[in-house]
């Protein structure tokens, strides 16, 4: 097998290796936020604590992730997939998630970007 064609052939298992993890979510409208939250000096990881202990079991939550900026050792990003924007409001009412709010408030110094977007497809999302 020479260059080009090892290339090709590498080129078509990356093209079939994504279509088969990519799950098509055309058919149904989702719903997601990412946005930036800013933590006090030194307690980003208390804050993600919280955050990660009051919004579990959320009905209509696909997936919520909390990470750590890179740059920023106050930075958290949250990204967040509903299966509407509906779910995304009801889970505003819930006990579990209006304690994290009022115990993570406190803890918080700002907010940054916050983008909300219609998810499309990708893995983790079925």
């Amino acid at each position: 097998m020479n260059k080009r064609e090892f290339a090709v052939g590498a080129g078509t298992l990356a093209v079939l290796t994504l279509a088969g993890c990519a799950t098509g979510l055309e058919n149904r409208s989702m719903y997601g936020i990412i946005g930036k939250m800013i933590a006090q000096d030194g307690k980003r990881q208390d804050l993600i604590d919280v955050l990660i202990a009051g919004t579990a079991n959320m009905p209509g939550c696909k997936s919520y992730v909390i990470s750590k900026d890179a740059s920023d050792e106050n930075a958290l990003w949250i990204t967040e997939y509903w299966d509407s924007k509906e779910s995304h409001a009801a889970s505003l009412t819930l006990d579990s998630v209006k304690e994290a709010i009022e115990r993570g408030r406190p803890m918080i110094a700002g907010f940054g970007e916050r983008f909300e977007v219609e998810p499309v497809g990708g893995h983790g999302l079925a």
